[in-house]
């Protein structure tokens, strides 16, 4: 009975021992996977973050471009109505389209704003409290997915333009409102 024990013991032993092997194993095998994800993940954040800086700048191109040929239009037509040429005062606006940039002249009708644009000034105007909205909450009211936060970037990046050319209000805290307020023309040294 003594031997029958023993060998039981020793068989078990040898078995315990290859278990604890098989896991040494498996547990080596999920560290270098951890490790590999990672080395990739950090990758992916740097490709990342290259990509924003990219896109950032391109957006900053193209918004000093608008705003350079908006001053070269404001002054030819300074020029042309100091040579004696007619500017009508409410000269018609082409129709909008969208993604066009925003414009801004004194009179101007919500209608030159491509829908986009639209939209947002009608959501905060629509508000019966008036009081300042986040862009996380503007975006909601438009019926956009605010998970995904490139929406909600691009919902306030929207907002900020309208803001900066003198469509809305935009709050020191970054909140919007509605309101229009008063601006120099662009010849003055402000926004277009």
């Amino acid at each position: 009975m003594v031997s029958a024990f023993c060998f039981c013991l020793i068989v078990e032993g040898c078995a315990v021992a290859s278990m604890l092997g098989l896991l040494e194993a498996r547990e080596a095998a999920a560290c270098e996977r951890v490790e590999n994800l990672r080395e990739e993940a950090a990758r992916a954040a740097a490709a990342l973050e290259a990509a924003e800086i990219e896109l950032d700048r391109r957006v900053i191109a193209r918004e000093e471009l608008v705003d350079a040929l908006a001053v070269s239009a404001e002054e030819t037509t300074v020029v042309t109505e100091a040579e004696g040429g007619q500017v009508p005062a409410a000269a018609p606006v082409a129709a909008s389209v969208a993604g066009a940039v925003v414009p801004w002249r004194e009179g101007l009708s919500v209608s030159a704003l491509s829908p986009d644009y639209q939209r947002i000034l009608n959501v905060l105007e629509d508000r019966p409290d008036r009081e300042p909205v986040r862009a996380k909450d503007l975006a909601r009211a438009l019926g956009i997915d605010t998970a995904v936060a490139a929406k909600v970037e691009g919902v306030r990046s929207k907002a900020k333009r309208l803001g900066e050319r003198g469509w809305l209000l935009q709050e020191a805290s970054g909140a919007f409102s509605a309101g229009r307020r008063l601006m120099a023309s662009p010849v003055g040294g402000s926004s277009v």
